[in-house]
This record gives C-alpha cells, sequence and structure tokens, in this order.
C-alpha cells in the first residue's frame, strides 16, 4: 500500500496541486490506515477492512468528524486507484459517513472586532504592522494560511482587490475596505521595509527576522491582543473570518456572495454562517418579545 500511497500524494501535488497542508493531512491519515492493516494482516482494498477500521477509530474514541474525515481521505485514495486500474472497485462506494453536529463557530460583535482592532501601539512599526493584519483578517475572511502567503504582487492597490492563493491552489480575487487599504499602503511602503532583511523575499507580513509570519505568530499575536482588548472569548484566526462572513451576512450579502469571497467550493461549507445568524435572531426575539 506504501507504494500506492506515494503516487497518490505525487497526482495530488503534480496534477491537482494541492496544498503542503492537505497533503500531509492526507499521508497522516493513510499512514495511520496502512498501520492498521499491516497490524491485523488485512488487505486494505476490502470493505470488511474499512469497517473493521472504523470500529478501531471509534473504539479510540475519535469524534464523528475526525472518522469522517479519514473516510473521505480512504475515499479519494481508492477512487484514484480505480482511475489507475490498481483495484477494481472502491470499498467506501456505499459506506455512508458519519451523521456531524452542526458545530457553531464562535463569533466576535462588531463591537469586539473593533476593540480588538483598535488594540496594538500604532506607534511601533510591530504595532503598525500587527494593526494590518488584523485589520486585513477581518477586512477580507482570509485564512491565515492565505495571509501568511500573501505577495505584496498579488495587492492592487488601484483597484482594491487582493487575489488570494486558497485551497486545492484554487485562485480567488477578494476585495478590501478603504480602512484596510489605508493601514496596508502604509505598512508596504512605510513599515515593511524595517523589517525586510533579504529584498528578494515577496510575502507581505514579515516578522523580526525578516522571514514570512508563520500561522503560530499570528495565532499567538490575536491571542495576546484579544487578551488586551479584554475580550473573554476564545479567538483564533479564524474567529475573525468567521466574524467578517457573519456580519456581511447580517447586514444583507448574499450567500453566494460571501461563498465566493471565502473560497469555498460547495456551498453547504457556506451555510452555517445561516445557522449562527438564526441563532441570533432567536436569542433577540426570547430578549426583546414580551410573551417569548
Amino acid at each position: 500500500m506504501i507504494d500506492y500511497v506515494r503516487l497518490f500524494l505525487n497526482y495530488l501535488t503534480v496534477e491537482k496541486g494541492f496544498a503542503r497542508n492537505t497533503l500531509a493531512s492526507y499521508e497522516r491519515d493513510l499512514a495511520k490506515y496502512n498501520l492498521f492493516c499491516e497490524q491485523k494482516k488485512k488487505n486494505f482494498s476490502s470493505k470488511q477492512t474499512v469497517l473493521e477500521f472504523i470500529g478501531f477509530l471509534y473504539d479510540k474514541n475519535l469524534s464523528a468528524r475526525s472518522i469522517s474525515r479519514y473516510l473521505s481521505t480512504l475515499r479519494h485514495f481508492c477512487k484514484f486507484l480505480i482511475q489507475e486500474e490498481r483495484i477494481k472497485s472502491n470499498p467506501l462506494s456505499d459506506i455512508e459517513m458519519p451523521r456531524l453536529a452542526q458545530k457553531l463557530p464562535p463569533v466576535l460583535s462588531e463591537e469586539e472586532v473593533l476593540k480588538l482592532l483598535q488594540t496594538p501601539c500604532l506607534e511601533t512599526h510591530l504595532g503598525m504592522r500587527d494593526a494590518t493584519l488584523l485589520e486585513i483578517l477581518y477586512a477580507t475572511g482570509m485564512r491565515v494560511s492565505e495571509v501568511t502567503c500573501l505577495k505584496l504582487a498579488s495587492i492592487d492597490f488601484q483597484v482594491g482587490y487582493l487575489r488570494v492563493m486558497g485551497k486545492g491552489g484554487k485562485e480567488r480575487l477578494v476585495p478590501f475596505g478603504e480602512e484596510a487599504a489605508a493601514k496596508l499602503e502604509n505598512y508596504a511602503q512605510n513599515i515593511r521595509p524595517h523589517f525586510l532583511k533579504n529584498i528578494l523575499i515577496d510575502e507581505v507580513f514579515l516578522n523580526r527576522q525578516g522571514n514570512h509570519l508563520s500561522r503560530q505568530a499570528v495565532w499567538q499575536l490575536i491571542q495576546r491582543y484579544s487578551l488586551k482588548a479584554g475580550i473573554m472569548k476564545k479567538i483564533t484566526p479564524h474567529t475573525l473570518r468567521h466574524s467578517f462572513a457573519t456580519h456581511m451576512l447580517d447586514r444583507g450579502a448574499d450567500l453566494r456572495v460571501i461563498q465566493l469571497l471565502l473560497g469555498h467550493s460547495d456551498i453547504s461549507s457556506t451555510q452555517i454562517y445561516t445557522h449562527v445568524s438564526l441563532k441570533k435572531l432567536e436569542e433577540s426575539y426570547k430578549k426583546y418579545h414580551p410573551r417569548a
């Protein structure tokens, strides 16, 4: 099976252009399944083996979401092997995915977002960098991996658009507002040069060493500023993405527009934000209706 996994990962890299994080996730899932097959001396392409693997995952108390991810990986892997005529049928073709509970993402109120955006000190280069980063995350709804890989060449200040490279190497255009434009232009021209150690680096957001900011660094600075702003919710870079989408929907944006801005390939991924807004409606109803 290991040789087949190498072929599959090479296919995803060369022909599909999958991101490194996605490839690493596929590789981990398949390594786990391969180890299970070896230890149990099972045929990896047998439906019975897959069912036993599912039982094994449940015994490990994995969540339905994690099990669903393993099955999705295996389904894509076997589909590739059929395409390559390595196996005859997909053992997962009639195995149902675990039912996932609808988990509502944490969202900041508009007031909380404003407090967060105003927290960095604008009198230091680091503070200006961080203020710009937070503004761009909220203004565009970009994933943290997208903002850390954002290139200078991807910014069109004249039109007010960013060219964003999303999951699976899919490119999309995302507009940004006047506040974000002003901060980003000032940062690019006057602040970024202070971090620049290697003139060849094209990433927008740099650390003190002149390298592009890591996802972990962005996570840590958001944690730090949220505490400083007195926001008691657990906040991650994704919280700003969720807040962006929810506030857009609350103010009347079309769900399809939000789907395009977020780079969701399927509208079902975007529909979770309708549940967030419905929850807000329910809370408002209970709070203000005299007989609720």
